[in-house]
């Protein structure tokens, strides 16, 4: 009897251990895509600056198509929301250096709901032929919605930000952001169709041979384009050369009271400006044809303090060359971020007041909702910015320079229309101090030399802290400073007015993208609809 119970019993004893296998299998299934979804954001922050490692780029959204191929929109949406999150956590960090984690990731939480609303739609074209093309205009997209709203948009980790240093770079020169970004998108999903139809093919026997060279095309066209674009980039100068010094005069302190000490910021560029005087009257270096200084370098308002007034004035008769400068600037009663053009023997002339200001840095909204969370957030941008209205190009010393203020470079329209207004060359006067010594720098460096590409334009980068630097036409960088050292970089820089395909199709490209995403979603919408319609029938 004792054997029989037991072996009675043995069966009802095992069960229960053989039950779990497949939850754990259900689980895995679930856990699995997800994982690798934030992962995959992860491996496309990595590709972008500091490093250079552009192409992690491509795997990044290969991954990213596996993970959304042929799932409910709402797992997608849930599986897209992960990949934006493992993308913009850490890409995104310097937001908090100084305010600390809770903007940060306020602001992450709402930049990823557009990656989120893309992976659904992604997972939408994912059953239709031509896959890869849908889902990079859907990407991009998600990039022209994210740019815009809300609060003026933020463009910050546009794909195109992180391929300064890859071969899909000459792209801008063609269509800007939005088709440079567009080919890599592509390529990465190209990338997956390509491995996917391989291997469908070796487990069937069988080559699908009209998907099979759709991806495969996916993947070679845009590289090849890239190639064909090069002769778009160029560093020849059409109109001269111009001598231009970059001005780096440092900060008293890093962080967000840099300019704390009254007058302390604009003596700092001041002394750098004639100790580069000193340099030039020596015969050690070129005699610049005019000066570029940082954004907020005059850290006082020069027309209501006549101490500030008198240092700038001194500095650029020491230097006996216009100085571009970056000053903070009331008017009727309102703040502008300026830059203001100043002869040696004139005093100040044009102005430039950004148009672009930063949200939550340089004005605040919804200022009473956001005192009523946390006071010391409303108690850091005590006073609102105002926007300028005119593009910014300054006649210096006959060169026509185009002023992009910082944030603004993220911006496509702020920079393109300087050239458009006849811009011979760009200068994107910076201040990063608030941001210390974070990859937001570096990231920032990376848009100029994209712009520089794409507007086949030298462009500078006066930084009141670093990186300041100089940067060919096509996006090379010859010179450079060091963070938080005072220097300057004196260049002789080619001139140039002719305009890419990118600067005079403006916005078209992107808006065409748009058409294609919106295109291919309708389709796939379409035929979801057909399919219900005849399984009920």
């Amino acid at each position: 009897m004792t054997v029989t119970a037991t072996s009675v019993d043995e069966p009802d004893q095992l069960e229960p251990q053989a039950r779990p296998a497949p939850r754990v299998a259900r689980l895995a299934r679930r856990l699995v895509p997800a994982a690798a979804a934030a992962l995959s954001g992860v491996l496309l922050y990595v590709s972008f600056p500091p490093r250079t490692l552009w192409w992690l780029a491509l795997p990044a959204f290969a991954v990213f198509g596996w993970c959304l191929r042929g799932r409910t929109w709402k797992a997608a949406l849930g599986l897209g929301y992960l990949f934006g999150l493992g993308f913009l956590l850490p890409l995104l960090v310097w937001t908090g250096v100084e305010v600390g984690p809770g903007p940060w990731l306020a602001l992450v939480v709402i930049e990823a709901v557009y990656v989120a609303l893309v992976g659904a739609g992604i997972a939408a074209v994912s059953k239709l032929p031509g896959r890869p093309v849908w889902a990079a205009a859907l990407w991009i997209t998600g990039e022209a919605a994210r740019a815009r709203v809300p609060f003026g948009g933020f463009p910050w980790g546009k794909i195109a930000f992180g391929q300064a240093d890859g071969v899909f770079l000459p792209l801008a020169a063609v269509g800007g952001t939005p088709v440079l970004g567009f080919a890599v998108v592509l390529c990465g999903f190209g990338l997956y169709e390509t491995v996917r139809q391989g291997l469908e093919a070796r487990r069937t026997g069988v080559v699908p041979r009209g998907a099979a060279s759709v991806a495969l095309l996916s993947l070679v066209l845009p590289v090849l384009g890239a190639f064909a674009a090069r002769p778009l980039v160029s560093d020849r100068a059409e109109d001269g050369t111009a001598t231009v010094a970059v001005i780096q005069g440092n900060v008293p302190r890093a962080g967000l009271d840099f300019n704390s000490q009254r007058r302390a910021v604009l003596d700092h560029h001041a002394k750098e400006t004639a100790r580069l005087a000193a340099r030039v009257d020596a015969g050690k270096v070129a005699r610049p044809d005019f000066v570029l200084w940082p954004e907020n370098s005059s850290d006082i308002d020069p027309f209501r303090n006549p101490d500030a007034y008198a240092v700038i004035d001194k500095a650029a008769r020491a230097i006996g060359a216009p100085i571009s400068v970056g000053g903070v600037v009331e008017k009727n009663g309102k703040l502008y971020n300026e830059q203001i053009l100043w002869d040696p023997a004139k005093g100040p002339g044009a102005t430039y007041d950004k148009r672009q200001v930063q949200p939550f840095g340089e004005y605040l909204p919804m200022r009473s909702l956001i005192g009523a969370i946390n006071e010391n957030w409303t108690s850091m941008v005590s006073q609102d910015f105002s926007r300028g209205s005119k593009p910014g190009v300054f006649t210096l010393a006959g060169t026509e320079v185009g002023l992009a203020t910082c944030y603004e470079a993220a911006f496509d329209w702020a920079v393109r229309d300087t050239v458009t207004h006849g811009a011979q060359m760009i200068s994107v006067p910076s201040n990063n101090a608030t941001f210390d010594r974070s990859e937001m720098t570096y990231q920032q460096l990376a848009m100029s030399r994209v712009r520089a590409v794409e507007h086949s334009r030298t462009v500078t980068v006066p930084v009141t802290s670093g990186v300041s630097a100089v940067i060919m036409p096509d996006g090379r960088i010859t010179q450079r400073t060091g963070m938080f050292v005072a220097d300057s970089l004196v260049q002789k820089v080619p001139l140039r007015s002719s305009r890419t395909p990118a600067t005079n199709l403006g916005i078209a490209p992107e808006m065409l993208l748009v058409l294609i995403a919106a295109g291919g979603l309708g389709w796939a919408v379409t035929s979801a609809v057909r399919g219900r319609r005849a399984g009920d029938l």
